[in-house]
């Protein structure tokens, strides 16, 4: 039986929870539901991205498995929806330990209980992923940051201004080894129907349309692995093609970079 803070306020909209509902998910509240209808409202490609967002990282993990990667950390993670970090990792290489990092007592619920029931390659970090030397002092007691990891932050950077998202990047890159990876992927749009939507959200929780140039900025002179920085549906490392798609209101962009 999950459980969650005694302050907890179902009141409040939580980031990870209006993902939930997006992802159409049972783990929300009337706050979080309202948020999500006023951005549906606006933006109705809404829904459909956050989808696009999840696809993508399980490709993403897939191919880091592939490569020979064990271990992944998920940084500001959310509820742990299909397809999930884990399940896709160990789908490949079951011995593979994934770290999840969140602060939303109702995900951190869901986690622990996932964790202890049954799942010894997942462990749960209760943090803000913006106190770095807090999360990485967890993070050191599940993960051997000696080693290389996945470094995932989806759909996490345009809740922080382009300066405050190269900083946190840096400051994570910094603790991992050579031969790790980092993934990141932003919400993005040009249109009026966007901006609609970014600002519809900021009414509740502080978000940011970054340029292709500030995202790409974000990985600082780390080696992208081709395609490079891309629509997040375009994000497939076996095609050895551009692939031309048509112009959206909305997308997500995304990209994966080697550390060292």
């Amino acid at each position: 039986m999950t459980s969650v803070a005694d302050d907890f306020d179902v009141n409040v909209p939580s980031i990870a929870r209006v993902y939930d509902y997006l992802l159409d998910g049972k783990d929300n509240f009337a706050a979080d539901r309202a948020v999500a209808e006023k951005l549906l409202a606006v933006a109705p490609l809404t829904a459909q991205v956050t989808r696009e967002n999840r696809q993508f990282l399980a490709r993403a993990v897939s191919w880091a498995a592939q490569q020979g990667l064990g271990q992944f950390i998920d940084l500001g993670c959310g509820m742990p929806t299909v397809p999930n970090t884990h399940g896709t990792a160990q789908k490949i290489n079951p011995a593979a330990r994934v770290t999840y990092v969140d602060n939303d007592p109702v995900v951190l619920a869901h986690l622990r209980a996932l964790a202890a029931h049954g799942n010894p390659g997942v462990a749960v970090v209760d943090g803000d992923v913006r106190d770095t030397a807090q999360v990485l002092a967890a993070v050191r007691e599940s993960a051997d940051l000696e080693t290389p990891a996945f470094l995932m932050m989806g759909f996490l950077l345009h809740f922080f201004p382009a300066e405050a998202a190269r900083e946190l990047v840096a400051s994570y890159v910094a603790a991992l080894a050579p031969g790790s990876y980092v993934v990141l992927s932003v919400g993005r749009g040009d249109s009026d129907e966007a901006d609609d939507g970014f600002g519809s959200y900021s009414s509740a929780i502080e978000v940011h349309n970054h340029s292709v140039g500030d995202f790409t900025s974000f990985f600082g002179d780390l080696e992208l692995v081709p395609p490079g920085i891309v629509d997040s549906r375009a994000w497939r490392p076996e095609w050895d093609q551009p692939v031309e798609l048509p112009p959206r209101a909305g997308q997500v962009i995304v990209g994966v970079a080697r550390v060292g």
